[in-house]
């Protein structure tokens, strides 16, 4: 699915790129489980049969993603968490150490990078079939951005520890979703790229 561009005006743009690069805090959070933040969130369990279909869906029109049949998308499904998260929840909390990744299967949730000076920068609006969260997913590393939900969402959520049972035991779909993650990570470095260079093209 296209991501729709963000709403970020340009003159938010000299703030977003002044801390795009910074370091992440030297004592940062302890890793945030998605069984804690569930609970903090409200998040309630999903109907699985109903959002394993939609998240096959998504995953079929998607052309960022390794070709699968059905059963292997009902199989890859299995090592999902579906939930139903209400709006105005924070699913994601900036510069926070993480072990998930939530794929967005209904509703929108915004991406926001918060400055040390007390801004906040809307990066984009995520939709049915964005992917968010991975980066720290795959390098345990500190969060980028808060990820919160504008609307009631249906979320699929893959934690670190079932993305190694995946690898481990169906590698082909292991596989399948690393791709997947590459190669959204590579459209979004690119685009960063861009920006950044029409930037400083300005000047």
């Amino acid at each position: 699915m296209k991501r729709k561009p963000s709403t970020a005006g340009a003159g938010e743009d000299t703030g977003f790129f002044s801390s795009v690069f910074q370091e992440p805090p030297e004592s940062p959070q302890a890793i945030t489980a998605w069984k804690d933040r569930a609970a903090q969130i409200g998040a309630k369990p999903a109907d699985r049969k109903s959002a394993a279909d939609v998240f096959g869906q998504l995953w079929g029109a998607d052309r960022h993603v390794v070709s699968l049949t059905a059963d292997e998308l009902h199989r890859m499904a299995q090592y999902l968490d579906f939930v139903l998260v209400p709006a105005a929840q924070q699913v994601i909390s900036q510069d926070e150490l993480g072990d998930y990744m939530v794929i967005v299967l209904d509703g929108t949730l915004s991406v926001d990078r918060g400055h040390s000076w007390g801004g906040k920068t809307r990066l984009a609006e995520a939709h049915a079939g964005d992917m968010l969260g991975e980066m720290s997913l795959l390098d345990a590393g500190a969060r980028f951005s808060s990820c919160a939900t504008l609307t009631p969402c249906l979320l699929a959520v893959v934690e670190a520890k079932r993305l190694d049972e995946m690898i481990a035991q169906e590698p082909r779909l292991g596989a399948a979703l690393l791709a997947s993650l590459s190669r959204r990570l590579s459209l979004r470095l690119r685009q960063v790229s861009a920006r950044l260079s029409a930037l400083l093209s300005q000047n």
